[in-house]
């Protein structure tokens, strides 16, 4: 799983704090910054599932996970305030400071998602 997490970081935002707001999320992802915005590249979504776990949005991440597919990849948008305190809240559309932008691609894109959001609906065959 490739993770890629972007971000605008503003002139009137502390640029410490969208760092850490990305990191809140893909701890283990190494930060790219320019002038205008900062991208987070991970390999695990460690953290990001524990979050989904935690809060018991494993539906809604799941949901929201499968409609931003694209061949092997998922697109979807995070909160940047909300990422500030280590949580998530998917939003559409484009909030005043940005949003955090997500793209995850894998292989096996339907066992990514499964492992980020396991569906809590059970199958009977």
């Amino acid at each position: 799983m490739r993770i890629v997490a972007r971000t605008p970081c503003f002139p009137t935002e502390d640029k410490e704090k969208v760092r850490q707001a990305l990191l809140n999320i893909f701890p283990q992802s190494e930060i790219e910054e320019n002038e205008n915005e900062m991208i987070a590249r991970s390999d695990s979504g460690d953290k990001l599932r524990q979050i989904i776990l935690d809060h018991h949005i494993r539906d809604t991440a799941r949901s929201i996970l499968l409609c931003g597919c694209v061949g092997k990849r998922t697109f979807f948008r995070l909160n940047k305030q909300v990422a500030s305190v280590g949580k998530i809240s998917f939003v559409e559309g484009a909030p005043p400071l940005g949003s955090i932008d997500v793209e995850i691609e894998a292989e096996d894109l339907d066992g990514a998602i499964d492992f980020l959001a396991e569906s809590t609906v059970e199958v009977n065959e």
